[in-house]
């Protein structure tokens, strides 16, 4: 059929000049007006194989036509609801009256609904005692007129207001057509015969490449893309959110132990031993090794000490201490982690004690102008963005490993209102703006906050933070100076991507049910 529509094409422009309307053509093999709009694509399949030998032009047109529905086909076919109902009922004074529930055992329950009021508002039938009877004896079934006229033609002469009256009752649609007003190019010709696409060694030969029409080069056709790599979109925020830090005078702390001991990653932030944090079921706990090295000897004591008995201001917790607890071996469950190692790195170097290069590096890496105090402490601005382990049950919201995003500053003076507004700064340069504090209980800092972004998509508030400042029973078994004050917040990294890239379940965002494509099709952040 390809080869007898492209000369259908040509026959007809050959005569007429130009092709007006490409639905008066009749497609070989067809008996109607190619109306329907199947019949337009494949006419512009064979448009566009003439256009690319410049034989012919062609101009796209629009229209809008109308298609029936489902309901609509069967009411075409059988008739309309109302008309149904009235050919059912029986003339007035030549039978019984037929009631409601006599016409939905004849006609079914959606005809004998509907029907009964349009028929009503028709003036066909008319109600005799419990019944139905006819009062026309005659009918004209527009509706089932208009139908066919539309299923033939997709349009109706009736007018707006009828269509509207269908388009109500839902039984047409609107549907967009196009169809091709057809000229003459400018290598017009009525053999439909293909161009040669390749030179070859019997065209030379022979000599038939003197007379051979060949199809032109197209040089500006783009490539296939190539298939390569894509960030996923954790890994763009992440690098958004480094550049932030490193903008605002950050230094990068390392963040390779996954694996910690509850020491660091509970004792030294003045967790209690008995917290529900430590639980099983909120905490990946090694078989292992169990047990993790001995830490410090002074500084374990310390802490020890601050737990059980108080110290520095405070009464502790009054209750037993487990060095059996201590040691155990876990996931790590925060990064906070890693920035109690440096606070306890800091307060070393207040102390003189020697550092190694890496250790000296993420501790005086921050962009500071010193302090005019002679105990050795320097103002600090760390930052970790890492993976973490809860034992979570999935939702999607919360998964059992994700990413946080750590900081911490450290100076004298600091204060809560201090770190309010930086939060707010720094959730601006990430693009999210509404953010709201809410006062909040951390073992390990107080006064504390939980941070909250809205999420447009979610259309509610997403806990994406917690914060707060240190307490004295963790900073000062350390050895900082007792005037130092550190801010210290865990942000999440899934939280703010779900929000930047509008997603609603994170388990769409890591996992493996992630779709390929929306990796490669996601676009850079620019905060």
């Amino acid at each position: 059929m390809a080869e007898s529509l492209l000369q259908l094409i040509l026959d007809t422009l050959e005569t007429d000049n130009v092709i007006q309307d490409t639905r008066s053509l009749i497609i070989p093999g067809h008996s109607k007006p190619a109306i329907a709009h199947d019949d337009q694509i494949t006419i512009l399949g064979a448009l566009n194989s003439l256009l690319s030998r410049d034989m012919i032009l062609y101009e796209t047109n629009e229209d809008l036509t109308y298609i029936l529905t489902p309901e609509g086909a069967q009411l075409s076919k059988n008739g309309s609801h109302e008309a149904r109902i009235w050919s059912a009922l029986p003339p007035k004074g030549h039978g019984a009256p037929l009631t409601p529930s006599q016409l939905k055992q004849i006609l079914g329950d959606e005809t004998a609904k509907i029907g009964q009021g349009r028929a009503f508002k028709n003036g066909w039938i008319g109600k005799e005692g419990d019944g139905f009877i006819r009062l026309a004896m005659e009918i004209k079934d527009s509706t089932q007129a208009d139908l066919q006229e539309i299923a033939e033609t997709g349009s109706l002469v009736a007018g707006e207001k009828v269509l509207a009256d269908l388009r109500k009752r839902k039984l047409i649609t609107q549907k967009k057509g196009q169809w091709f007003t057809v000229r003459k190019g400018s290598k017009f010709s009525t053999s439909t015969a293909k161009p040669e696409t390749d030179l070859t060694a019997e065209m030379l030969t022979s000599g038939t490449w003197k007379t051979s029409t060949f199809k032109q080069y197209n040089f500006e056709a783009e490539g296939i893309p190539p298939i390569s790599g894509a960030l996923h979109p954790l890994l763009k925020v992440r690098e958004e959110i480094r550049n932030v830090f490193l903008e605002m005078g950050f230094a990068e702390m390392p963040t390779s132990s996954f694996v910690e001991s509850s020491f660091w990653c509970f004792d030294t932030l003045f967790v209690p031993q008995q917290h529900p944090a430590r639980d099983l079921q909120d905490t990946f706990y090694l078989s292992d090794p169990q047990y993790s090295l001995p830490p410090e000897p002074s500084y374990y004591k310390r802490v020890a000490t601050t737990h059980e008995y108080g110290g520095y201001g405070s009464v502790g917790y009054r209750a037993p201490w487990s060095d059996e607890e201590s040691r155990k071996l876990l996931l790590r469950t925060h990064t906070t982690a890693s920035s109690a190692r440096m606070l306890y790195k800091l307060a070393a170097a207040c102390r003189g004690e020697p550092l190694d290069h890496d250790e000296k590096e993420f501790v005086h890496g921050a962009k500071s102008a010193g302090d005019d105090k002679h105990d050795g402490f320097r103002p600090a601005k760390l930052f970790s963005i890492d993976r973490v382990f809860r034992n979570e049950t999935m939702d999607a919201t919360h998964l059992a490993e994700f990413h946080q995003v750590e900081g911490v500053v450290a100076d004298r003076g600091l204060t809560l209102a201090d770190l309010i507004g930086f939060m707010r700064v720094f959730f601006s340069k990430m693009g999210i703006h509404k953010v709201r504090f809410k006062p909040a209980y951390n073992p390990y800092t107080e006064p504390s906050m939980e941070i909250f972004a809205f999420h447009p998509l979610l259309n509610r508030w997403v806990e994406v933070g917690n914060s707060g400042m240190f307490r004295p029973e963790m900073l000062e078994p350390m050895g900082l100076p007792k005037d130092v004050r550190v801010h210290g917040w865990g942000l999440s990294l899934e939280r703010p991507t779900m929000i930047r890239y509008g997603i609603n379940n994170i388990r769409t965002l890591v996992g493996h049910k992630v779709p390929i494509d929306s990796i490669e099709n996601s676009p850079a952040v620019l905060f």
